[in-house]
């Protein structure tokens, strides 16, 4: 058993004076900036949301932990880094957390694991729906006032599996089993939607039936916004071309290049490369053409743009199709289509940072239950901006989240999230945050908390250079409506 009294053996002395360490420091916590993703999910109310959309089985007069404590509970941990179940064992008796939950530290511990897991395993496809839902009015509700337009970005990633998961297929481009799901963020970043599903190519009628689920969903809230629609070549196809048109809906596909397209720039390719050739110093050429097409598919023509660009490597050719009008052909291309790549820099940090691949439950319900656990941790580390005012209503929650509360023109403002992790809620270097093993400064503070009859006090490293933004962020965090 271990004796807490009991000192750290083979310490080496400084000089004659020696170095006594014994683990009874009391009541302490390295994830103390928890407390300010506390505030942010206060704010957005993303835990109360999700179990609102779920009916819970357990005798009322038994219920020790309520579903939105343990679903915050579990977002809070992924959010820190911790994002298997299994660290419940000892997060549970953390103070920080306790207090996160509305507990005193001395109160009763928070959920066990087994009981996460149970409420993982919890809901079914008519409650993972109605999640989808919610996780829609969440994003809705992130702005201060209705857009004039949106722009959503669908994507889909692999995500590999190595058990007998329900819906696993394998994917001979991976060279593994896994999951494939469809992913959607918007042009600023926010959070959508996410859909698990088999690794495989997703099909027409796939990405219609999606389209409309979550179209009607958004237009619930916003009915006269126009919406843009962009998405790589697997999306572009007959059903979602039409599908688009006949809903009003704007869109910009990249289009896999054919024999009836290259006809149409075959001149140009070879111009371009003669430019190249003439000049090379100068760097790549690059010009673009516009014309109508279409595949034998496709119930019309559609406008078609092409970019070819020369280079040291060859000639490359990519081509896009879009309803869009009143563009030059350069721009649709570079400053519209182009952005979608953000969109794949948001699924890198919500799979890397935020470990949303972690779909290791047996059942799909499970799995897509932690999608949605993963999408509301993102929720908390980015959070819901807006540009104008913050209406009265206490459902907004405009300018709620840890990133987009940091001055505009500081270095927080476009931190990776586990950066933000890092420097503002956790501490103690250790194997799960390898990178801070190369720091030598001390970065978010560790917190000793004292409980007292009227208050609580925690007590954070003096030198901690995350005091001066913690107040910063804490400040611009609006709080509930009381």
């Amino acid at each position: 058993m271990d004796d807490p009294t009991l000192s750290l053996p083979g310490l080496s002395p400084l000089g004659r004076t020696s170095i006594v360490a014994r683990f009874d420091g009391g009541s302490l916590s390295s994830d103390s900036g928890v407390l300010v993703l506390r505030e942010v999910e206060k704010r957005l109310g993303v835990a109360d949301r999700l179990a609102g959309c779920l009916d819970d089985p357990r005798n009322p007069d038994l219920i020790v932990h309520g579903l939105a404590d343990m679903i915050r509970f579990r977002m809070l941990m992924i959010a820190a880094g911790y994002e298997d179940a299994n660290d419940a064992a000892a997060l549970r008796h953390d103070p920080v957390f306790k207090m996160a939950q509305g507990t005193l530290p001395s109160g009763r511990d928070l959920a066990s694991q087994p009981t996460l897991s149970r409420v993982e395993n919890l809901p079914d496809p008519r409650a993972l729906l109605r999640m989808g839902r919610a996780m829609v009015d969440l994003y809705c509700a992130s702005f201060a006032k209705v857009p004039k337009r949106i722009v959503l970005d669908f994507d889909d990633t692999f995500d590999a599996v190595h058990g007998g998961q329900q819906l696993r297929l394998f994917n001979g481009h991976h060279d593994n089993y896994g999951f494939q799901p469809i992913v959607v963020f918007d042009g600023d970043g926010r959070f959508v939607a996410a859909v698990l599903r088999p690794a495989k190519r997703p099909s027409g009628v796939e990405i219609r039936a999606h389209l409309r689920r979550l179209l009607r969903a958004i237009r619930a809230h916003w009915p006269m916004t126009d919406i843009l629609i962009r998405a790589d070549s697997h999306y572009c196809g007959p059903l979602v071309i039409d599908w688009c048109r006949a809903n009003g809906v704007d869109f910009i596909f990249g289009v896999a290049p054919s024999s009836t397209l290259r006809k149409h720039i075959e001149t140009l390719e070879a111009s371009t490369a003669e430019r190249f050739n003439a000049a090379p110093g100068k760097g790549k050429v690059r010009r673009f053409k516009e014309f109508h097409d279409g595949a034998g598919s496709w119930s019309r023509v559609e406008h078609i743009i092409a970019r070819v660009e020369a280079g040291d490597q060859g000639t490359d050719t990519r081509f896009i199709v879009t309803n869009l009008s009143g563009g030059k052909p350069k721009v649709l291309y570079q400053d519209v289509y182009c952005r979608r790549g953000c969109a794949e820099n948001h699924i890198k940090s919500w799979k890397t940072h935020l470990a949303a691949d972690r779909t290791s439950c047996t059942k799909a319900t499970a799995n897509q239950f932690r999608l949605f656990l993963h999408a509301g941790a993102y929720w908390l580390m980015w959070g819901g901006e807006s540009k104008g005012p913050c209406p009265a209503k206490p459902e907004r929650v405009a300018n709620a989240g840890l990133r987009v509360s940091m001055p505009k023109r500081s270095m927080w403002r476009v931190a990776q999230l586990d950066t933000l992790r890092l420097r503002l809620i956790k501490i103690a270097p250790s194997t799960r945050h390898s990178t801070l093993l190369r720091r030598a400064e001390p970065l978010a503070p560790s917190a000793r908390v004292v409980e007292m009859k009227t208050q609580v006090r925690l007590h954070l490293p003096t030198t901690s250079p995350a005091q001066t933004i913690l107040r910063v962020v804490l400040g611009r965090i609006l709080r509930l409506a009381t």
